[in-house]
């Protein structure tokens, strides 16, 4: 299920938009203004972002612009009320992938949405991203794992777990998020497996290591830093 975060300061729009990509297997979530859209960032890893233009505090060109400077890849479109070409060029050039100009029709939007998200996918399946966190380096297409210039062999969920923390660029990763794009299962509380590897990362990652790189965030999740 994609997750998609809106920032809308308008109510009923960003209600209507809520239910409409609920009512279509969509995980959304809406924000009124661009202060509250990173604090939610914060708490959760997103597929795409929309923003609209005109919202309190940050406007949605300069929180385009903060995203790009920590996320290349994320798809953004952004709502805007002008249809006039330099809105249009100032919504691209500051790094949005495609925008829409109010008003405008939801099947139209969904089309758009799920377009950015294929190439979104296909991008990063061809992609071969090299993550370097410290001295900590990950190659996602040899799926080999290294620290100091010295290898670290890995298990496959062991892999995978890591590459998901290094993909969220710092923010932390939720167990829930864990159980699905890891173990393709819904979290349960009642289990500490999730613990048990993120401890075996641990002493992987970090044991012998003066700096520590895999942190926790209670309450939040984990994270790579």
């Amino acid at each position: 299920m994609h997750k998609i975060l809106v920032l809308e300061d308008d109510y009923k729009m960003g209600s209507e938009l809520r239910q409409f990509f609920t009512n279509r297997d969509f995980n959304c979530d809406q924000v009124y203004d661009g202060h509250m859209f990173f604090k939610q960032t914060e708490l959760t890893t997103y597929d795409i972002y929309i923003l609209d233009v005109n919202v309190p505090g940050l406007n949605g060109f300069d929180v385009c612009k903060r995203i790009r400077q920590n996320n290349k890849s994320v798809p953004i479109l952004m709502l805007t009320a002008y249809s006039a070409v330099e809105d249009k060029v100032n919504a691209l050039q500051n790094g949005a992938d495609d925008y829409l100009v109010k008003p405008f029709h939801l099947e139209e939007l969904l089309a758009r949405v799920n377009a950015l998200l294929r190439r979104s996918q296909n991008s990063s399946t061809e992609e071969k991203k090299v993550y370097q966190i410290e001295d900590l380096l990950i190659n996602s297409s040899e799926m080999k794992v290294s620290r100091g210039g010295k290898e670290i062999v890995l298990t496959p969920k062991e892999y995978r777990l890591l590459e998901l923390l290094a993909s969220a660029e710092g923010r932390p990763v939720s167990k829930q998020t864990i159980a699905t794009k890891v173990w393709d299962i819904n979290f349960e509380t009642g289990t500490n497996t999730i613990e048990v590897y993120v401890n075996y990362l641990r002493n992987k990652i970090d044991k012998g290591f003066d700096k520590t790189l895999i942190h926790t965030r209670t309450g939040f999740g984990y994270y790579l830093k």
